[in-house]
């Protein structure tokens, strides 16, 4: 595949703005966009939470790698991956192999804001502040071998846009 064909691939945190920013940067450069979690929902018929509570993390993390393989495997466009897609080095493997990967974060806080307008999150359940914490410190490093990173606190969608675009203009291949 060449350098030009790559995917660009947005991995981060959940609430880190993978979803809102995908949307923005497949409009701004006329890509198409793909989903992870959607795809597998499009597939299954199910919700990702209906999934987590039948076949457990491991279940949908299975499905969620044979997913991502596949949206990878096809033509360029931006893929917006869930916030685990990083769990598994057979991911990471696939992602840095067949494409540009762009990290997104925010500060914990930020996180926190985002996500607490949304309760349809199954490894959010309990405490927010404390699972949000713990799963932040469990992924530390994990999201850090992308090719761009982009901390996403305080800014709006088209800056990041803005920052993801200038970015990429600035790599060879792209």
């Amino acid at each position: 595949m060449s350098q030009q064909r790559k995917p660009l691939i947005l991995i981060g945190f959940m609430g880190t703005g993978k979803t809102t920013v995908g949307k923005a940067l497949a409009d701004r450069l006329k890509l198409s966009l793909v989903d992870t979690d959607q795809e597998i929902e499009k597939e299954t018929g199910k919700q990702i939470s209906e999934l987590f509570r039948e076949f457990g993390e491991k279940g949908f993390r299975d499905l969620e790698s044979r997913v991502l393989k596949q949206v990878l495997a096809g033509e360029r466009r931006v893929v917006t991956t869930g916030g685990g897609a990083v769990l598994r080095p057979e991911n990471v493997r696939v992602m840095k192999e067949s494409g540009w990967v762009i990290a997104l974060f925010a500060s914990e806080e930020e996180i926190i804001r985002r996500l607490s307008v949304t309760s349809d999150r199954p490894l959010l359940r309990g405490n927010l502040r404390e699972r949000v914490s713990l799963l932040l410190e469990e992924r530390k490093g994990l999201y850090d071998f992308a090719h761009i990173r982009v901390d996403t606190t305080g800014l709006t969608v088209e800056e990041v846009v803005d920052l993801i675009c200038r970015r990429l203009a600035g790599m060879q291949g792209v």
